[in-house]
């Protein structure tokens, strides 16, 4: 979840996003904003039906076209010329690799690699985004250099067809110079919190539910 003293959204739509929600008594959401069309990532979009009721009769939806034809064949009921009452409210909003605005929140889309399938990870300010990725090829690694602290998939130690390692994702971190990095997507393969975060080199740390960081709103 990204928010600002006006605007607040989320990225990404997990199983459990209705649960995360109320474990973090989240009343306001302006809008989402995914990564990719794979199902773990999208299943929970139904559950703005809440936010629709209570607070936005409209959730704004931010995807790339690969992901709205998910989105469309998962939800079609949403789409519907003719729709049942309480259905969730959409409106999608096609994105690119250009950089836009989410109220007063810009976005900078990082164009990442999950095996053969392209990813958006994102940049908000200092701080950036990025899930399901095996391979970020140089020029957007250009977007991330100067980030103060990134989020990165690193699944577990061995190798895997279409995530990164701990070690890979500890290489690209190291090797863009972010001052900080929490890796996230992580497989019970990878083990026990305690004893892995033993292992990481400092200022490199497992990220885990309720995390919180803040930054300014300068860019």
């Amino acid at each position: 979840m990204v928010q600002s003293p006006t605007t607040s959204f989320v990225v990404d739509t997990t199983p459990d996003f209705r649960y995360q929600m109320l474990r973090e008594k989240v009343k306001k959401l302006d809008a989402v904003l995914f990564t990719h069309p794979h199902k773990d990532h999208i299943a929970g979009l139904d559950d703005v039906r809440a936010f629709n009721f209570f607070y936005k009769p409209v959730m704004e939806i931010y995807a790339n076209s690969l992901t709205e034809e998910a989105i469309k064949r998962e939800f079609p009921y949403a789409f519907a010329d003719k729709k049942y009452p309480g259905v969730p409210e959409l409106n999608l909003n096609t994105i690119t690799n250009e950089p836009f605005m989410i109220g007063d929140i810009p976005v900078t889309p990082v164009l990442v690699w999950h095996l053969k399938m392209p990813v958006l990870g994102f940049r908000f300010g200092k701080f950036t985004y990025i899930t399901d990725a095996n391979r970020i090829e140089d020029s957007e690694k250009e977007k991330i250099k100067g980030s103060e602290v990134v989020v990165l998939n690193a699944l577990r130690k061995q190798h895997h067809v279409s995530h990164f390692t701990l070690a890979e994702a500890i290489d690209v971190v190291q090797g863009l110079k972010i001052p900080k990095a929490y890796f996230t997507h992580i497989s019970h393969q990878l083990g026990r919190h305690n004893e892995i975060e033993a292992e990481l080199p400092a200022q490199l740390h497992l990220a885990y539910d309720g995390l919180v960081l803040e930054f300014s709103q300068e860019t």
